[in-house]
């Protein structure tokens, strides 16, 4: 009899274990009764009916980088993990829209929203993920050139990351990010771009040149003609000034000769012609050559008129000359 009660006691306990589940956080397990779908185990302490109620046993194949190369993963669980996965799917060969032949490897960022569309709505989810991936990655660059896939990158990860959103949803799968690593176009077209780059920059060095050497040249011209207006300019004040000078002079003397019956300009032109002959006599020639104007006349007439503006004034030498004839 103590046989039989503790039999029972050790089958309780036996299916007490057995139908007592632990789920963690961020994770969930399919239950089937008897082969069918059941319900969805939340994380926590969580009851089935043993040998009734099974969980899904999960077995997803994946590839995975290793130092040996591309190894392939089997994943046998009874869960399924909701965290976010980070999928590398391997190089792959893509032809560019102009028949250049580039090498492409990326990371895709994806998370399970529908524990049960992701277990009973496609075999393998990683590994459709990883054909999905690449067939769409070979769609979008066969439709670019090669220097347009090189400098458009973001434009490449959010169209694959579009398409992949919408293709997974039916898996109960959001497509959060993809991002491309590499993209390697063969070594001949690796030379000729850096050649293109080269002779690019070289390019761009004589432009600037030239265009440093213009620039000198149109300062330095500006430089010249802003310093002859500036002479000019000079030149123009000096001259004007010079003339309002006279001008004034002339004034001068015109108001000091008011009531008499003599011309300040008259005055002032002998004035000029004596100052000249001045200077001829004093320019320190030994022989006794006079120089006169050709209107000697006009001139002798000049200073005539200014013997009469001045009058007969006595001399300390001798008596007065005789009034020169005009």
């Amino acid at each position: 009899m103590m046989y039989i009660l503790l039999g029972l006691v050790a089958l309780v306990v036996l299916l007490a274990l057995r139908g007592l589940k632990i789920i963690r956080q961020a994770e969930l397990m399919i239950v089937e009764r008897l082969g069918k779908y059941h319900r969805t185990l939340q994380p926590g302490i969580n009851i089935i009916w043993p040998f009734i109620d099974r969980p899904r046993q999960i077995s997803w194949r994946m590839r995975v980088q290793s130092a040996r190369g591309t190894l392939t993963r089997t994943i046998n669980a009874n869960t399924v993990d909701l965290r976010e996965q980070v999928f590398d799917f391997p190089e792959q060969s893509v032809i560019t829209a102009d028949n250049v032949v580039i090498e492409v490897n990326g990371l895709l960022y994806y998370q399970i929203t529908d524990a049960r569309r992701a277990v009973y709505e496609v075999a393998n989810l990683p590994m459709a993920i990883e054909k999905l991936a690449q067939t769409t990655l070979r769609n979008i660059i066969g439709e670019m050139e090669l220097d347009t896939t090189l400098s458009s990158r973001d434009e490449i990860n959010s169209k694959m990351r579009t398409v992949l959103d919408d293709a997974t949803d039916k898996w109960g799968v959001k497509v959060n990010r993809v991002e491309l690593q590499d993209i390697s176009p063969p070594t001949t077209v690796v030379e000729a771009m850096e050649k293109q780059m080269k002779a690019e920059r070289e390019r761009r060095a004589v432009i600037l040149e030239a265009e440093g050497v213009k620039a000198s040249q149109v300062l330095r011209a500006q430089g010249e003609r802003d310093a002859q207006i500036a002479v000019a300019e000079g030149d123009r004040r000096s001259r004007i000034l010079r003339a309002e000078g006279e001008a004034q002079g002339l004034e001068v003397v015109r108001q000091a000769l008011e009531g008499m019956d003599a011309n300040a300009a008259q005055y002032q032109i002998a004035r000029t012609y004596l100052e000249t002959l001045s200077e001829i006599g004093s320019s320190g020639r030994g022989d006794k050559t006079v120089f006169l104007p050709f209107e000697s006349a006009n001139i002798l007439g000049s200073l005539g008129s200014i013997r009469e503006l001045l009058g007969n004034v006595p001399s300390a030498e001798g008596p007065t000359p005789p009034p020169i004839p005009r």
